[in-house]
């Protein structure tokens, strides 16, 4: 694994806002627009849409999908560590294959979602996710892997990933 801390601009924290969660989230937003809404990034050539609707307190859908954790769509709640690596998220996205970051498809509720896995030593892994649709992709999430077990889990997912793309690649090559 190679470190990319060089290359990954520094993480927005809270505590730079002296606590002030208005302003912190603010500035939060204002990268995820410079990086998603106006400067959208590339993944292997392919542009990234955006899910705008529903807007949520004049901010994107996907914004809180990128920075607010939960299963009931009504009631996601901020997590910090998504929203402290957003200034990730665009260049995690760009440069997953010069960085060689594990990126792989896997089918979730009969859509292609295309994982891209930032390792990181001595702190959380960060994982993007983006859903693939006919001409375009979205972002659908991105989220930090915290703990060994999920670690684990996506390490699976991957390698079961490239064992089937190897499987495919053998007959047909």
């Amino acid at each position: 694994m190679t470190d990319k801390t060089n290359q990954l601009p520094n993480l927005i924290l809270l505590e730079d806002f002296n606590g002030d969660w208005r302003s912190y989230i603010g500035a939060v937003y204002d990268i995820f627009k410079k990086d998603f809404v106006i400067n959208k990034p590339v993944f292997r050539g392919i542009r990234l849409g955006l899910k705008r609707h529903p807007i949520i307190d004049g901010k994107e859908y996907t914004f809180y999908h990128m920075t607010h954790e939960g299963v009931d769509e009504k009631n996601r709640v901020p997590d910090l560590r998504r929203c402290e690596r957003i200034p990730w998220a665009k260049p995690t996205i760009d440069n997953c294959d010069r960085w060689k970051l594990k990126v792989w498809v896997q089918i979730r509720k009969r859509e292609q979602r295309i994982c891209i896995w930032l390792e990181r030593e001595n702190e959380p892994d960060y994982l993007i996710v983006l859903a693939k649709r006919k001409d375009y992709l979205l972002p659908w999430t991105a989220f930090t892997l915290e703990y060994d077990h999920q670690r684990r889990k996506k390490q699976r997912e991957y390698e079961a990933y490239k064992k089937a793309e190897a499987a495919h690649t053998d007959k047909s090559g």
